[in-house]
């Protein structure tokens, strides 16, 4: 066990090096969400008036969305580095050494649970710049960082096991934007679950993308529901294990088709 996680690590090392060497690309994934939280919140500012928002600033409503979609979108692209390490044939020789399969998969999915996490702050940081309130406060911030991360370990896991099984960009871009979508809207994102039509809202219950909106936002009230923050994050561990598992017997059976 020692062993696979000291491998995982330097995979994720591995990863991480990419990152360091383009910042330009953490400053290009924080654009959408800067426009979501700022073009977004100043557009529909007066929409909290309707009421169901548990909040007077619609920016406070707006952040954790913006915190667990920014995971999401971000976490739906794994598949392709996956997909690249294929085709450049590195996947295949790290196949020739001893190093755990299990590290070559994980190793993606916390290199992006890192980013998630820097990302997810940073986001947390813009909201509290532009006048949002976090009564939960450090505690609650936590709380929202680590659903979103999770979040993003679970379409993470899923979006390697998929690059593995297509073995095709156009099918994954195809499958990733016919997702992202109705994810965001079937869920609380912009607006509260009171104001939505009512098969909105069952859909709403099973989504995923919500379940971390419920969590990050109930943490960071002024009156956390921790029976709410447990159960909806218990979930998408529980998620978040099975993903990681499947993209590890999925990766298996790439290893016996070479």
């Amino acid at each position: 066990m020692s062993m696979a996680v000291s491998q995982t690590w330097y995979m994720t090392q591995r990863q991480l090096m990419v990152f360091v060497r383009q910042p330009a690309y953490a400053i290009i994934t924080l654009v959408q969400p800067v426009i979501w939280l700022f073009l977004f919140g100043s557009l529909f500012r007066k929409v909290v008036e309707l009421g169901g928002f548990g909040t007077t600033s619609y920016l406070d409503y707006l952040v954790p969305g913006v915190v667990v979609m920014s995971a999401l979108s971000s976490n739906m692209w794994a598949g392709m580095t996956t997909l690249d390490e294929i085709q450049r044939g590195t996947l295949d020789r790290f196949l020739t050494t001893p190093v755990s399969r299990a590290a070559l998969m994980n190793g993606n999915v916390v290199n992006n649970g890192l980013v998630t996490a820097f990302q997810s702050v940073v986001i947390v940081l813009l909201g509290l710049l532009g006048g949002a309130d976090y009564p939960g406060g450090t505690a609650g911030v936590a709380v929202l960082v680590l659903v979103a991360v999770l979040l993003g370990t679970v379409f993470g896991a899923l979006s390697n096991a998929l690059g593995m099984l297509v073995r095709e960009r156009e099918s994954i871009i195809g499958i990733n934007t016919f997702l992202l979508l109705p994810l965001t809207f079937l869920s609380s994102a912009f607006m509260a679950p009171s104001q939505m039509p009512s098969w909105m809202r069952h859909i709403a219950d099973f989504n995923p993308l919500n379940w971390a909106m419920v969590a990050g936002r109930s943490a960071l009230s002024a009156d956390p529901d921790p029976g709410l923050v447990l159960s909806r994050g218990g979930a998408l561990l529980g998620l978040a294990v099975v993903a990681v598992w499947l993209s590890i017997r999925t990766f298996r059976s790439y290893q016996r088709s070479v």
